[in-house]
């Protein structure tokens, strides 16, 4: 006698319709792959190993970016300027309070947080394009005081202090593919939060202020409690990615970057990566960097075949690229690759029925 069994693919449970793994092969695919990154040192080169760690801060930065304009929609143009913030506790806690790197971590983090809610303030009164000039104020003020104020603990216009290296005992993270291990553990972390942050009352409540900010004060939805709450966690999580920069780079200020370049770049990648979506910062991050990493092949070769335009060629082509890439999705792709990637994914599904 055949067994007669429910057809079609449906949740039993509200925990298996939240649930972000959903087959026992998605537990596999997950372990598979962080195995092969934290084991990265082991079988990658210099080049992969310190691109990698470049993605992991980069992308918790940009976490904390999509907090604020993907989910709360509020343009932010000074995420960099908190970096700096962070970079700069982190380190002046290690070397004038004693703190280990793991204990000035969190709290670099929560000074940039604090920082962030200072520059939030605006946003109870302004929005949209006078909300993003109003955060612009961030990126010009925070450098302009590392460089002339302090500058015994800033370092002044020499432009950046040291940064301890971090150790557990007598493990010490003074190579990249030991500090990369660190790099993805605190991504790990982030992620996590981030993507829980979506699903709780809280990111509905961003979404609402982001889709229509009068009916969700109608609804009961406080607007400057919720737009402070998004401002402090985007700066907190660009204060954590600032600190684990400053120590990869082993030192922090002005010179390592930090500027309104980077913001505008941050933005860039958000919107490549998808808006509003957990997986949009990794996909934006990794293609905009691989990409600036090509615009630099490319200017080097060009300009060992033209030596006579060498110093434009090496330092044209990253921009260049970078503006077409973000005009190319606006125009074609202005969800993102998170987007296509949900497509793919629903016409894998669907096959062969996906036409």
């Amino acid at each position: 006698m055949a067994i007669l069994r429910p057809a079609g693919d449906f949740d039993r449970s509200y925990e298996q319709d939240m649930a972000l793994l959903r087959r026992p092969w998605h537990y596999w695919l997950v372990g598979f792959t962080l195995l092969a990154a934290f084991c990265l040192p082991l079988w990658g080169n210099a080049y992969l190993i310190s691109t990698a760690n470049q993605i992991a801060y980069t992308t918790i930065a940009v976490q904390g970016l999509n907090i604020l304009t993907g989910y709360t929609g509020q343009i932010s143009l000074g995420q960099a300027a908190f970096m700096l913030v962070g970079g700069y506790a982190s380190a002046l806690l290690m070397i004038h309070a004693g703190l280990s790197f793991f204990s000035a971590l969190p709290v670099a983090g929560l000074v940039a947080g604090v920082v962030g809610l200072l520059f939030g303030l605006t946003s109870l009164r302004v929005k949209g394009f006078y909300l993003a000039i109003a955060t612009l104020a961030a990126q010009f003020i925070i450098p302009w005081v590392s460089r002339h104020t302090f500058k015994e603990f800033l370092g002044g216009t020499h432009g950046a202090i040291e940064a301890p290296v971090p150790q557990i005992g007598g493990l010490i993270f003074n190579e990249v593919g030991r500090f990369f291990t660190l790099s993805l553990i605190v991504l790990l972390i982030t992620t996590v939060l981030v993507f829980n942050i979506s699903r709780t009352r809280l990111g509905r409540a961003f979404i609402s202020v982001r889709d229509n900010d009068l009916a969700a004060e109608l609804l009961g939805v406080n607007l400057f409690t919720y737009k402070l709450r998004a401002f402090f966690i985007a700066a907190l999580l660009a204060g954590v990615a600032g600190a684990l920069k400053a120590h990869s780079q082993r030192g922090v200020g002005t010179e390592f970057g930090y500027s309104l370049n980077d913001s505008i770049i941050f933005l860039g990648m958000l919107v490549i990566g998808g808006l509003g979506t957990n997986l949009g910062p990794f996909l934006g991050v990794a293609f905009v960097i691989l990409l600036e990493d090509f615009a630099d092949l490319l200017g080097g070769i060009l300009a060992t075949a033209f030596p006579e335009l060498a110093p434009q060629l090496l330092t044209s082509f990253r921009p260049i690229f970078f503006g077409m890439a973000v005009m190319f999705f606006l125009i074609f792709e202005p969800r993102g690759l998170a987007h296509r990637w949900q497509l793919l994914k629903a016409a894998w599904r669907l096959r062969p029925f996906t036409r």
